[in-house]
């Protein structure tokens, strides 16, 4: 039997705003490049960015670009259509799924490109979906349009609901991090949960290398950090709830008297960046927070060690990069209770509401205050990154890939496909 060849979707590019999308993607195809075994994987990048993740790719893996038909129907299309509210992302994904005249999608089809890579399996590991002929993985990663529409357009909430349904209907396997996504899927969807994999991702910053003492003082002084600091990398986006952690972060100063540092990375491009800026000037915040934009993947370890604690008051997430990427540092948590975070977690957090002000504020004030709860927090993240890392992610995703090929599974397959490690750490069947 000829080698199993995997096609993996990678058509974004780094620093444009898919959210923790294209580290995933790195930390994904890092591993699986030094996994050993007779597999070979087809990397599929972008006509405007080919060798985006060229740096990451191992022996057993290939990139080939789309062909440059595309970059011409991009062009002819991308006239009409304007910046996007959200990040580039989206721009490409509704290009792959144009609206027709009656203002109805359809499903992208492949022309035949995905198929003359001469894979027998393709994974589409982000939120884009092509009909094709070969057996499929799809990863949806959550459904918050359907938690906060007020956040998405109607078109947008149009467009990922055909979407991700199609793509969770007509994918062989629906791939997410973490059970409280499959349980939403299967109660949004009614997808046979059989079909759902919970494969669990790791620290997305571990493919980076690992910054220089010099590195990090030179970035110090380049962003002129005030420490100690708080850090919060995230997208500009609503959900995110970048203005009650500003408003927290004021009241501690105005009613205890805590001065308290914010540094974070996102997208100062974004329609809701200006609401943050709005934000930061109506509470005169502006020396107390600085917003770094999208920085380089090679900047930000340096930025997490830097840090005095990572604080995630976001409203809704399906895993967080974050908590991983603080942990991987050494670095203290402050996160949400909301949807898969406290199944992430586990003990290795402060947990707070994000729906409050309040709770936020006091969780920041133990953070910034209490050495003994940092330290503590510090051990119990050590441990907890423990139960995950990208070989095991990477050979789960092999493991799939042979699932859905048709391939015979080993013991050591069949036991990954069935172990959930984030919620069941200990417990390997």
């Amino acid at each position: 039997m000829k080698p199993l060849k995997i096609a993996i979707n990678a058509q974004i590019s780094p620093d444009k705003g898919a959210g923790g999308v294209d580290q995933v993607l790195i930390g994904l195809v890092s591993a699986l490049g030094k996994l050993e075994g007779p597999e070979e994987y087809v990397i599929i990048t972008p006509w405007y960015d080919p060798d985006w993740i060229s740096p990451y790719i191992g022996s057993n893996q290939v990139i080939i670009s789309m062909a440059k038909i595309y970059k011409k129907l991009y062009l002819k299309i991308g006239k009409r259509i304007s910046e996007p509210a959200r990040p580039l992302r989206n721009k490409l994904l509704h290009f792959m799924a144009q609206i027709k005249e009656n203002n109805s999608f359809h499903i992208p089809v492949s022309d035949g490109f995905y198929e003359k890579l001469g894979a027998d399996v393709i994974h589409f590991p982000y939120q884009s979906f092509v009909q094709t002929s070969l057996p499929s993985i799809f990863n949806p990663h959550d459904l918050q349009h359907l938690h906060y529409p007020q956040y998405f357009t109607p078109s947008e909430i149009k467009w990922r609901e055909f979407i991700y349904r199609a793509g969770c209907n007509r994918s062989g396997i629906v791939a997410v991090a973490s059970q409280w996504v499959k349980q939403d899927i299967r109660n949004n969807y009614h997808i046979d949960p059989n079909k759902i994999q919970v494969i669990p991702w790791a620290a997305p910053t571990q493919a980076f290398d690992s910054p220089s003492t010099k590195m990090i003082s030179e970035l110090e002084s380049k962003y002129e950090l005030n420490k100690p600091f708080a850090f919060y990398p995230a997208m500009t986006w609503p959900h995110k709830n970048h203005l009650r952690l500003l408003e927290a972060i004021a009241d501690l100063r105005d009613n205890a008297n805590l001065r308290i540092n914010l540094v974070c990375t996102g997208d100062k491009s974004s329609d809701f960046f200006p609401k943050i800026e709005e934000r930061i000037a109506q509470l005169s915040l502006d020396e107390q927070v600085k917003f770094l934009g999208i920085i380089p993947h090679s900047e930000l370890r340096a930025i997490y060690e830097l840090s005095q604690f990572v604080i995630v008051p976001t409203l809704f997430e399906a895993a967080s990069g974050p908590v991983f990427e603080a942990w991987y540092e050494g670095i203290p948590v402050a996160c949400s209770t909301v949807t898969s975070l406290p199944e992430q977690v586990g003990d290795a957090a402060l947990l707070f509401n994000p729906n409050s002000t309040e709770a936020i504020a006091r969780s920041l004030e133990r953070m910034a205050t209490e050495q003994e709860l940092r330290n503590d927090l510090k051990r119990k993240g050590t441990k907890r990154l423990q139960d995950f890392s990208w070989e095991r992610t990477a050979k789960a995703y092999r493991a799939a890939y042979r699932l859905a090929a048709g391939r015979p599974l080993s013991e050591e397959d069949v036991k990954l496909l069935n172990w959930d490690w984030m919620q069941n750490p200990n417990e390997e069947t």
